[in-house]
Parts: structure tokens; sequence; C-alpha cells
């Protein structure tokens, strides 16, 4: 009997890890912070959720200007901005619901349409993000926020998606297949005892 608990609680805490995986959304996708992207159309495939985090990718020519809201998103007013960064990689977790807008600080590139308006929505981090084939998704799954690796899928000037890690996908069927193996082999061990 003690077998099957400590199978029954490794397969709860994997679902649990599994759900509380978040994303890092690369803006653009596989363009990346760039004026040649369509933003419009990226954002529109997107599913921001808290505990997810942007990842802005970019040459030395741009920079990310967090703006402080939807007036100042509307006319390009950088001058009372939040945030600046110019890293060329700046992550920023979404750490609560609600909207947030970012641009590009290089002169003229705002009203090009180099910026974006990200809504954050609470919810599950995973299961319920809109999914398009892995092979056009742009993300990365995270176990913490302080991890700063990314990865992004190469794809077209299509949109891109977040979807449930295929990793973690594979990791949790394994361990249910693993513990209903195990769990059949135990019982009839039991049966006989």
């Amino acid at each position: 009997m003690g077998l099957k608990n400590t199978i029954l609680l490794v397969m709860v805490a994997t679902l649990m890890v599994n759900e509380g995986l978040a994303f890092q959304h690369v803006v653009g996708g596989s363009q990346g912070w760039d004026q040649s992207t369509n933003f419009n159309s990226w954002i529109s495939a997107q599913t921001f959720k808290v505990g997810d985090q942007l990842v802005f990718k970019y040459s030395s020519m741009h920079s990310v200007v967090e703006l402080s809201g939807e007036s100042d998103y509307k006319t390009c007013n950088i001058g009372s901005s939040v945030n600046t960064m110019s890293s060329g990689n700046d992550v920023i977790k979404l750490d609560k619901p609600g909207t947030r807008y970012f641009t590009c600080g290089t002169l003229g590139h705002c009203s090009q349409g180099m910026k974006v308006k990200i809504k954050v929505v609470k919810g599950k981090l995973s299961s319920s993000s809109p999914a398009l084939s892995p092979s056009s998704s742009s993300f990365t799954p995270i176990l913490s926020p302080s991890s700063s690796s990314s990865s992004s899928s190469s794809s077209s000037s299509s949109p891109t998606s977040t979807s449930t890690s295929e990793a973690s996908q594979s990791f949790t069927t394994f361990v249910f297949i693993f513990a209903l193996f195990v769990v059949s082999l135990i019982s009839p061990f039991q049966l006989m005892i």
C-alpha cells in the first residue's frame, strides 16, 4: 500500500509541475523585436498569462521602452516611460493581470508600428493557451523566473502561438505510463500476500 501511495504522490507532483510551467514569449516570434515584424499578427495568436515572460531579442539599433499607459502607446510618447532596456535580450516577467505597453525607443520606430500591447490574463499557465503546430511556436517553458534560457523555432512571418511544451507533455505521459505499469505489477503481488 505504501508504494501505491508513493506512485500516486509522484503522479500528482508531476501534474503540479506541469501546470506550474510558464512560457517565455519571444516577442515577434522568429523575427524578433524588429521593424519588419508584423506585431499585430503575432499578438493576435498569443495568450499571455500571469507568470509568463516576454523576451525581446533585437540588434543595437533598437531598444525596449515600457510605456505608462494606453495614451502614451497611441501617441508614441516615450517621455514618461516606466522602464527602458537596451541589452538586446531583455526578459520581462508578466507578474499580474492587466495591459502592458512596449515600444522601441529609436526615433520613428514606434510610429512605424514597432510597438506591442500585451494583455495579461489570470489562469492556468499551460493547457488553455491557443495551440498551433509545435513547428510554428516560439516559446520556452521555464520553471522559475530566474531562468534566462530561451529558444525560438524557425517559422515564417505567420503568427506564432504558445502551447504546452512537448517536453513536459512527454514527461508527464511517461510518468503516468510508468506509474500505471508499476501499479499493474504491484497489484498481483499484493493479492498473494
